[in-house]
């Protein structure tokens, strides 16, 4: 096991089997993530507030630089980035499986620990799939809508829903965006807590991520359309809901990675 209070890794088996997941290996992961919340519902609160505090902030200031075109995008992709919130919470529910007692300092020193480990770099990797589909929203403005004009957001959204150039783009939009958040939900639901436990490098461990996702697609696919529907109702009334929803996936998400990869 890692020693992750100190940030020193101790010696994983990246090259495990995977294990093969049910759908009922997703309702006891979520029911472990529920405990976990309501044992420790402070440590979740607060990460989750944090979250919930950033996306409110680049809603606000998107709406006083008179560009709310872009809160649906953005919206959409934040919580792409949120697998890298969740460090915290993982630890949580590892301290709280092995039977001890999370504590302020402990969770923290973990989370400070890792700007010196590869989940750092896994920052990187989410902020520029991020980036990315930030970019291609822009692009597809530009070719589909870039010869019709609209000076508000209330404009822009009558210009989508009810041209055909806006329905293409809301199509092309949602196809390019779902294969995005595929792609990095498959490379980052594992390797964060890959990285949290195992003395492993960033690409074995997006690789043992991406293997654990094929080894039970059904099932994977199933749990990455619920954690994102239910990060966007959660994101709805200003990202109010992320500070019960986020830590509540994020235990959740712990129990599935021990479940898939069990040491």
């Amino acid at each position: 096991m890692t020693d992750m209070s100190s940030g020193a890794p101790a010696p994983g088996a990246a090259g495990q089997p995977v294990h093969t997941m049910e759908m009922r290996d997703l309702v006891a992961a979520l029911r472990a993530g529920l405990r976990d919340f309501f044992r420790a519902p402070l440590f979740g609160l607060a990460i989750g507030g944090v979250f919930a505090a950033i996306g409110a902030v680049i809603v606000l200031s998107l709406t006083i630089w008179d560009m709310p075109w872009l809160i649906y995008p953005f919206a959409i992709g934040f919580p792409l980035v949120g697998p890298f919130a969740a460090v915290g919470l993982y630890e949580v529910s590892r301290r709280l499986a092995a039977g001890e007692r999370p504590s302020w300092r402990g969770v923290f020193a973990v989370i400070w620990a890792q700007r010196r480990r590869e989940v750092s770099w896994m920052a990187f990797v989410m902020l520029f799939v991020f980036w990315v589909w930030m970019y291609q929203v822009r692009l597809l403005i530009a070719l589909c809508l870039g010869l019709i004009s609209f000076a508000s957001f209330e404009q822009f959204v009558a210009v989508v829903f009810t041209t055909p150039q806006g329905l293409l783009f809301l199509a092309l939009g949602h196809v390019i965006g779902a294969v995005l958040a595929m792609v990095l939900f498959s490379i980052t639901v594992f390797s964060i807590p890959l990285l949290l436990e195992r003395d492993i490098d960033i690409v074995t461990a997006m690789i043992a991520s991406v293997k654990a996702v094929l080894q039970s697609p059904f099932v994977m696919f199933g749990w990455g359309v619920f954690v994102t529907l239910g990060v966007i109702a959660a994101s709805i009334p200003l990202f109010l809901g992320l500070v019960v929803v986020l830590p509540v996936f994020g235990h959740a998400t712990w129990h599935l990675y021990r479940r898939a990869m069990p040491q």
